[in-house]
């Protein structure tokens, strides 16, 4: 039988750019809860995962990060993405995105999902107005876990179910733009493919030695390496 290959994509930065459309739902988030935002979240979201940068910003306010604090702030984030994507004027989906998908899409043994610090529903707003979502069956998210490497295995985990093949027997790359994409890759055995869309320098990328760094996923070498 041909072995099994699973595809995990970071959502921004690698897919699309919503022009700030997840941190200013934040923003608004907590300036709801707190009355200011002000000094809550003054750190790189680049990497993160929902979870994670959800208890810095409480722990800024002086407030014990519980599970249902942080659900509270998932609920009121949740809320205002969708209003703040409605407003965006500069939302970008990458270079080479849709033509790679499409190579991709409906091979044999081969599963595509995302590999997010997302809410799994923050995920899928931030790529509804491209169209994006039905390439994706599957996933690993901020809703899994907080650590980026535990939501990649619950990804591959999933991916590998759906396929109904041994999750030890497949190949799995992890698509990012960020150190943090590279990282959790390597610590679930996975491949990674880097690109430099996001924002973080080539040179940055290449010193956290992914399989395969490029500008943008339209160079012919990420179809080449992914499905030759």
């Amino acid at each position: 039988m041909t072995a099994s290959t699973l595809y995990l994509f970071d959502v921004d930065g690698t897919l699309v750019t919503t022009d700030g459309a997840g941190r200013r739902a934040y923003e608004a988030a907590f300036a709801s809860e707190f009355g200011s935002a002000d000094g809550l979240l003054d750190f790189s979201f680049a990497g993160l995962t929902d979870p994670i940068l959800v208890r810095r910003g409480l722990e800024a306010a002086g407030y014990e990060p519980n599970s249902e604090a942080l659900e509270s702030m998932f609920d009121a984030y949740l809320a205002r993405l969708s209003e703040e994507l409605d407003r965006v004027d500069s939302y970008c989906v990458h270079p080479g995105v849709y033509d790679l998908l499409d190579h991709l899409n409906g091979r044999e043994r081969i599963g595509l999902g995302l590999g997010t610090g997302n809410l799994e529903r923050g995920a899928r707003l931030k790529l509804e107005p491209a169209e994006l979502n039905d390439y994706f069956t599957f996933g690993g998210f901020g809703s899994d876990a907080e650590s980026r490497a535990d939501l990649l295995r619950a990804g591959a985990r999933r991916g590998a179910t759906q396929l109904d093949a041994d999750l030890e027997a497949c190949r799995v790359v992890v698509i990012g733009d960020t150190t943090r994409d590279i990282d959790a890759a390597r610590a679930i055995g996975a491949e990674c493919v880097a690109v430099t869309t996001g924002g973080a320098s080539r040179d940055r990328l290449a010193d956290a030695d992914p399989d395969l760094l490029v500008d943008t996923l339209a160079s012919e070498e990420v179809a080449s390496y992914l499905a030759p």
